[in-house]
């Protein structure tokens, strides 16, 4: 029994860590563990069945083409219908897309269309989840304890990318690719049935709106009226439809050839992990005050992985690269977070993010696809360091405009009363 005089007892967790955000946690872990690792399974599944650079960017097409074409419509019913049914029913697609793959590979030799329309399902399960689950975590926490809250959630994601790329690559080595697989399919059931526990009774009931259209229209003006919003978007429609290449189609014919094959490939992907933890921690901690400067000029290293490819380095270097490119990685997605949570009134947050994915998406199809011909044409190594050149040259761009520049960290999170604050007027600052 304690006294009227004793201090009160700690919380055991912080205060922006409730329920919704456990789950959501929780669930990104799981998930984590098994992609990463399929993602290394899915290229060498090509390639044990004598497929080449140009087979292996087929299939990563495959997953990302319907990306292109279900994200917009993904973000307006994330915005219409509870988003924890939209995550569930995404995740079950997952799961059986990944589990049907696995049986395919462990069977005998998969047909190339085979994985490709399985990939695809894939793709489209992600279309869903992807701006159902952003509008979720992001309306889970509240306060100027916000980026702290994003760095820790992306910090457990990516502690579980570094477990799952390292177990991954070595099961890829032993027992193959078909019972990795297998284990993505397990972890999207049972991320499935963690987040059919989030309560979404918090989220404000939404009007019946004028239709699919007038949604995405909505979502539209939301999304052009901000500068600094539409600028990183096509900056990031760019780099990361040439990281793609460079780490889907090039990195495994890297470490094939180079490197020493799955094994060492799937070492440096977790030391990439390893960066994004420590960047993740590093958040943690800094606040900076201008948001996307500092994300920004953390996007410059994101092209040290494909200069590192085609020189190739040894695997050690390549690993310190991949270390420090998770790094500022990290920086620049917990600063990308904070600046959407602040100024992105909820009822409207899946369907910017919803935008935000697309553009940032779009690309990818035709780079992974065009990934084997530019190899052909041109050489693995000019293909990489052009990879390299075109990070640097988008995010120079991106830096030119001001309101990149200038966008500033602030204590008040934008409310559904002032959506129609004009977009200017968002950039001051009422907190260093």
């Amino acid at each position: 029994m304690t006294s009227p005089d004793s201090p009160a007892p700690r919380p055991r967790r912080p205060s922006w860590a409730g329920r919704n955000y456990r789950l959501l946690t929780a669930s990104a872990v799981v998930t984590n563990l098994g992609s990463h690792g399929a993602t290394i399974a899915a290229a060498f599944a090509v390639l044990e069945v004598g497929g080449d650079a140009g087979d292996v960017g087929l299939v990563a097409a495959a997953r990302t083409l319907p990306l292109v074409l279900f994200l917009l419509i993904g973000g307006a019913i994330a915005d219409r219908l509870p988003r924890h049914h939209v995550m569930v029913a995404a995740n079950a697609l997952n799961c059986l897309s990944q589990a049907a793959f696995a049986v395919l590979v462990l069977a005998g030799e998969p047909q190339l269309w085979q994985m490709m329309l399985l990939t695809a399902l894939g793709g489209t399960g992600q279309a869903f989840f992807g701006p159902a689950a952003e509008g979720m975590l992001l309306s889970s926490v509240e306060g100027d304890q916000a980026a702290r809250a994003f760095a820790v959630f992306r910090m457990a994601m990516q502690s579980a990318a570094l477990g799952g790329a390292a177990v991954g690559g070595a099961m890829v080595a032993v027992l193959g690719p078909g019972w990795v697989l297998a284990v993505d399919a397990v972890a999207f059931a049972v991320a499935g049935a963690l987040r059919s526990f989030l309560d979404v009774s918090h989220i404000p009931a939404r009007g019946p709106g004028g239709g699919m259209l007038a949604d995405l229209r909505e979502g539209w003006r939301e999304f052009a009226g901000r500068s600094w919003l539409w600028v990183i978007v096509v900056q990031f429609a760019v780099a990361n439809a040439v990281i793609a290449a460079a780490q889907s189609v090039y990195g495994p014919l890297v470490a094939r050839d180079s490197l020493g094959g799955a094994g060492p490939w799937g070492l440096a992907l977790a030391m990439f992990g390893a960066g994004t933890v420590a960047g993740a921690v590093l958040m943690m901690r800094w606040k900076p005050r201008r948001l996307l400067l500092a994300g920004t000029l953390c996007v410059f290293p994101l092209a040290l992985p494909a200069a590192a490819l085609a020189v190739p380095v040894p695997i050690a270097v390549l690993c310190a690269v991949m270390f420090v490119t998770g790094v500022t990685q990290e920086v620049f997605g917990v600063s990308w977070m904070t600046a959407l949570h602040q100024e992105i009134p909820e009822d409207k947050l899946s369907r910017v993010s919803a935008y935000d994915w697309f553009g940032s998406v779009a690309m990818l199809p035709l780079a992974t696809a065009l990934a084997g011909p530019a190899e052909h044409t041109f050489g693995r190594t000019p293909a990489l360091w052009g990879c390299a050149v075109l990070i640097v040259v988008v995010t120079a761009g991106a830096l030119s405009v001001r309101d990149v520049r200038n966008l500033t960290r602030r204590t008040r999170k934008v409310t559904r009363d002032a959506q129609d604050t004009p977009v200017k007027g968002e950039l001051e600052s009422t907190g260093g």
